[in-house]
Order: structure tokens, then C-alpha cells, then sequence
């Protein structure tokens, strides 16, 4: 089975009867992060992000499921479709994953899907204490791997190891 991503905060979805995507806001809780060392951008998005403000413009464009010519979309989501059931947070909602789908009101099928979950790696201390200095020195041989590395951990005051 491949591996798939967990859903943060700022993920892009798409309505298959809309014609703009829009991003996810996460209002249901402040507490469980993912791929984010400051724990201040990436909240989780959960089975509890439903109802009407659950994105950021609240619009995919026009519906064309409302008739012709189309109004513009309202995003009313009802529920959340094929999430991780294993894992409960905080809010008592459960994990999104890059292959969910919310149900609409308005289609009352599951149309809203995942276009790009949302996540970005983030480059920390520890990445760069364990990288390879062969390899840096090969893929960036502009730089001197070695001096930054001694200059990177002779500063002072500096937290280590934190994940």
C-alpha cells in the first residue's frame, strides 16, 4: 500500500462542480501539528472541519450542479469520506488524508477532493547535522560543507535535537 499524506492546514481542493480550487482552514482545534517545527502553521485537518467556513474563500467558482446558468458555489461540507480511523485527536475528529473527500450539501456526493495536501518540507539543525558532507559537497560544490558545519555548531545558544 502507498504511503499517503496527512492533510494539513492551506491544503488546495477542488469541487468536481466547481471551477476554482480553494484552501482548507482548520477551526476545530490548535493543538496537533504536522510537519511543522514551530508548531505554528500546519494544523491537522480533521473529520470535525465541516459546515460552511471550512475553507478560505468558502468558493469553487460557479455550481454547476444549481441549475444554469450557474450561481456561485456556497461550501457547505456534511462529512468527511475514507479518513484515518485509527488515530482520534483532541476535538474528537479523526486524521484527512491526500485521498479523502468531503461530501457537499448541495451534491450530496462526495465531490470536494484533495488536490495537494498541504505539507512542505522544512529543513532544521538536525537535517543538516546528519547530512552527508560528501554528498552536499557534490550536489553544491560552491560551498564549503565543512567550514559551515564547524561555524553551524560553535554557535552558542543554539537547541539542538529538538524535532
Amino acid at each position: 500500500m502507498a504511503e499517503k499524506h496527512i492533510v494539513v492546514q492551506g491544503a488546495m481542493c477542488k469541487c468536481q462542480f466547481g471551477q476554482a480550487p480553494d484552501n482548507l482552514k482548520v477551526l476545530t482545534h490548535q493543538k496537533e501539528y504536522a510537519n511543522d517545527k514551530s508548531a505554528a502553521k500546519k494544523l491537522i485537518v480533521t473529520t470535525k472541519e465541516i459546515g460552511a467556513a471550512t475553507f478560505e474563500k468558502n468558493t469553487f467558482g460557479s455550481c454547476l450542479k444549481m441549475g444554469s446558468p450557474p450561481p456561485p458555489c456556497k461550501i457547505m461540507v456534511t462529512e468527511w469520506q475514507n479518513f484515518y480511523d485509527k488515530v482520534q485527536l483532541s476535538n474528537g475528529g479523526y486524521i484527512i488524508l491526500e485521498d479523502s473527500k468531503a461530501v457537499c450539501a448541495i451534491a450530496g456526493t462526495p465531490c470536494i477532493e484533495i488536490i495537494d495536501h498541504g505539507q512542505r518540507a522544512e529543513a532544521s539543525q538536525q537535517n543538516f547535522k546528519n547530512a552527508d558532507q560528501d554528498v552536499q559537497q557534490q550536489i553544491n560544490p560552491l560551498i564549503d560543507s565543512e567550514s559551515m558545519y564547524k561555524e553551524q555548531s560553535s554557535m552558542t545558544g543554539v537547541q539542538e535535537g529538538v524535532i
